[in-house]
């Protein structure tokens, strides 16, 4: 089985697999449900997860994410992308308290001792963020997927939310980038990069209750539409603009040159397409790639400092858009 590389049996790779955002919005368009009022987070602004008050005092996260494989080593996947599914927990400023596992596998192609270890780095991952794993649902499918479910919880007054951001604040983010370029380089090459794995299985815990202490209200995660993408949606939803020092956006080791030997993404350059109206910038199009290039498990981008985590930036009045220098 260690001889059997996993990516090669998926036509995308982790976050990057994402359907691109304009297709996503364009599809959701006008889709509009129940006007529940307890609903303090939905479907409004594409945010992280939804929030559903329960009482004055607690709110219930609840969210999904899964992907394909982003690494060969199914243990190594497995844990990327259950502490990538959790993630979304964190970034709105809440707990986890359980999750769910959610797996598709082309039973006929891969052998089922796989499953095992993909189940066995989400465990692992969700033992290390303090919760069981409480269930799951599995389904025969062509190309290997594999996420959870995830509920948490907090305190609805601490909500962290991509459409509460203010002008005239630092812009703080908690892990580098680079992850979605290097992820591509392993699926063509099977090069293995330690820091990117390092990256991808860490989680945002530390950075959220960290977020929360500091008062912050605006927060996501960067994952599949990449740290301009990101930001932007954050932006449009918050009525202000976003101005972002390239010199200042930490990114994983081998990432700018694994871009420039030409191993890019199609997700990354998707992302770069459909946010680049709404960017100025006299920068060249390997750094602006970088900052849209599609990340799995990634950090938080916060609007506030987090003490202990790099400011790339800052927030000033404007209508939505983002400028990089």
């Amino acid at each position: 089985m260690s001889e059997i590389r996993l990516t090669q049996f998926a036509a995308g790779g982790g976050c990057a697999c994402k359907i691109p955002p304009g297709e996503l919005e364009d599809a959701v368009a006008g889709l509009v449900g129940f006007a529940d009022p307890n609903v303090i987070v939905g479907l409004d602004d594409g945010d992280d997860a939804a929030a559903i008050r329960v009482r004055d005092d607690l709110a219930v996260i609840s969210t999904a994410d899964f992907f394909t494989p982003v690494v060969d080593d199914a243990y190594t996947w497995g844990k990327i992308a259950a502490v990538n599914a959790l993630s979304d927990v964190y970034a709105m400023g809440g707990t986890p308290i359980t999750a769910i596992n959610l797996l598709g596998w082309p039973r006929d192609v891969l052998p089922q001792e796989l499953i095992r270890e993909v189940l066995r780095g989400g465990l692992d991952a969700a033992t290390e963020a303090g919760i069981s794993v409480t269930g799951g649902h599995s389904i025969s499918a062509p190309e290997p997927i594999y996420g959870m479910a995830a509920t948490g919880t907090a305190d609805p007054a601490k909500l962290m939310r991509n459409d509460a951001a203010e002008a005239g604040l630092p812009i703080t983010l908690t892990k580098p980038i680079g992850s979605g370029l290097l992820n591509n380089r392993h699926k063509a090459t099977g090069e293995w990069f330690d820091e990117a794995v390092a990256v991808m299985t860490t989680l945002n815990r530390g950075a959220s209750e960290a977020a929360v202490a500091a008062g912050v209200r605006a927060a996501t995660d960067v994952t599949g539409f990449g740290l301009l993408g990101h930001l932007y949606k954050m932006v449009r939803a918050s009525g202000v603009d976003a101005v972002v020092d390239f010199s200042r956006v930490p990114l994983i080791d081998g990432a700018l040159q694994t871009l420039q030997d030409g191993f890019i993404p199609g997700g990354s350059r998707r992302n770069l397409d459909w946010v680049q109206p709404n960017i100025d910038s006299d920068l060249g199009f390997d750094e602006l790639l970088v900052l849209a290039d599609a990340q799995t498990s990634g950090g938080l981008l916060v609007i506030g400092e987090v003490p202990g985590y790099p400011v790339i930036g800052e927030t000033v009045a404007g209508t939505g858009r983002v400028r990089v220098v």
